[in-house]
């Protein structure tokens, strides 16, 4: 014979197991990863990497989708408003979740009502470079130039609020320089004009910018982190070059509508978690000039808060504005 306590144990696993036949299989279905800017920069780059590893994990497609404008907002937004199936996510740089409801003055949602936090997939270096046409060897003769020549060295950014372009606000406050900022649209174009001395000088992350120094188009002064890059040893950071308080980084985060159930939350970021432990997509991200991360759930949420109100004093400090 079965005591009461044996029935309820029984009652117990049989809806626990009911449960757990209730949740459909995911990824059942291809997967949408928007990607809030152009091709070609360093969030292209890692969305396409991990893409691709996710595919070959779970057997369904993978597709990059590239939604540009608004800074990030016009993709981000398309998630937001998504089907809270887990086929449509974001992958993106640090403005739509943490930057852009401080920098504009109407938002089309709120990130921390709106999305949820996933995993953070990777960290990346910011780097400070120069074109061919600006006569410095490094972070001392710039900061010389400028000060020199107020008003007169133009830096370029992928867009207002950016991360590169708040790296550049807060080297203008932390040098103590006069310089200029051009937004473009998007950091491939800002490339394109540094190569072309247009521009003198350039904040951009490293996975977008090594083919340039490498080949000498463009010369990496230092690196924003809170130390030097494997992947470019001989530079050093900006607080060895004379800006002690100078330690800032971008990252790349995946997030999704926030109707997503919290199994299924926890089911994305578990398989993302795991397949940035795959030995092949960690090299290739560390090629890329990239580090992978796997951070997930309560924790990744408590980071974006911190950077939320990290960036959110860099805007108000500046008096960025987009919009």
């Amino acid at each position: 014979m079965i005591d009461r306590r044996g029935l309820v144990a029984l009652a117990l696993a049989a809806g626990a197991a009911r449960g757990a036949m209730a949740q459909p299989a995911w990824p059942d279905r291809p997967v949408r990863v928007i990607v809030p800017f152009p091709p070609g920069g360093s969030n292209d780059i890692v969305a396409r990497l991990l893409c691709e590893t996710m595919r070959e994990r779970t057997g369904q497609p993978w597709i990059v989708e590239n939604r540009s404008g608004a800074g990030g907002n016009v993709g981000a937004d398309a998630v937001a408003k998504a089907a809270p199936d887990g086929t449509t996510l974001l992958l993106t740089a640090p403005g739509p979740l943490t930057i852009n409801n401080a920098l504009f003055p109407s938002m089309p949602y709120v990130a921390a009502r709106d999305l949820v936090p996933l995993a953070l997939v990777a960290t990346v270096q910011i780097v400070l470079m120069t074109g061919p046409e600006l006569p410095v060897r490094d972070v001392a003769g710039l900061v010389a130039l400028a000060k020199a020549q107020p008003g007169k060295v133009a830096f370029g950014s992928s867009g207002n609020g950016s991360t590169n372009h708040l790296a550049g606000e807060l080297f203008r406050s932390t040098a103590g320089v006069d310089i200029v900022h051009v937004p473009y649209r998007g950091a491939a174009p800002a490339m394109t004009d540094l190569v072309a001395g247009q521009i003198g000088m350039l904040f951009d992350n490293l996975p977008a910018v090594l083919p340039q120094v490498r080949d000498g188009r463009v010369r990496a002064l230092a690196v924003a982190g809170p130390q030097r890059s494997a992947a470019l040893p001989e530079v050093p950071t900006l607080a060895e070059s004379g800006l002690p308080d100078f330690k800032v980084e971008a990252w790349f985060g995946l997030a999704g509508p926030s109707g997503l159930a919290a199994p299924l939350r926890a089911r994305i970021g578990g398989l993302v978690s795991e397949a940035l432990g795959d030995p092949g997509l960690r090299a290739k991200l560390s090629t890329a000039g990239a580090e992978p991360a796997g951070m997930t759930g309560e924790a990744f949420g408590t980071f974006i808060a911190r950077e939320r109100d990290l960036w959110s004093r860099v805007v108000e400090a500046s008096g960025a504005r987009a919009g």
